[in-house]
């Protein structure tokens, strides 16, 4: 029902959202010298990175060097845009330590391997 929040385009619209909030803040700072408004900027500022945090997390745990120690191996290349668009799920939805400690044969990562797989291999509408 909320797959929209796991979309990139979610997270550009409500980094966008952001900047509108803080910019109009920040103007009418400026013509007015209120401190409600220096409070309504810091509070947005606060808010996005708790919001956004998570979003970024796991790609702050992989560096180049990690993925490309993961990063599955594809041999034909009608199938490699797939094994990217898998990997880059995985690199989303998991941390580098959580990957690595993670039971690879367990039902849930089967489950999510499968379902990244089939929204992989959907052709976009756009």
């Amino acid at each position: 029902m909320f797959d929209f929040l796991d979309s990139d385009w979610f997270n550009i619209s409500l980094q966008i959202v952001f900047l509108i909030l803080i910019t109009y803040d920040i103007k009418k700072y400026r013509e007015t010298k209120k401190k409600e408004y220096m409070t309504n900027i810091v509070l947005t500022i606060g808010f996005a990175v708790w919001t956004l945090y998570p979003y970024y997390n796991s790609y702050f745990a992989w560096d180049d060097g990690l993925k490309l120690k993961i990063i599955s191996t594809c041999q034909e290349d009608a199938n490699q845009t797939l094994c990217k668009c898998v990997d880059e799920r995985i690199f989303k939805e998991y941390s580098f330590e959580s990957y690595q400690s993670l039971d690879k044969n367990s039902s849930d990562f089967v489950e999510f391997i499968k379902e990244a797989k089939k929204d992989c291999s959907n052709v976009p509408w756009f």
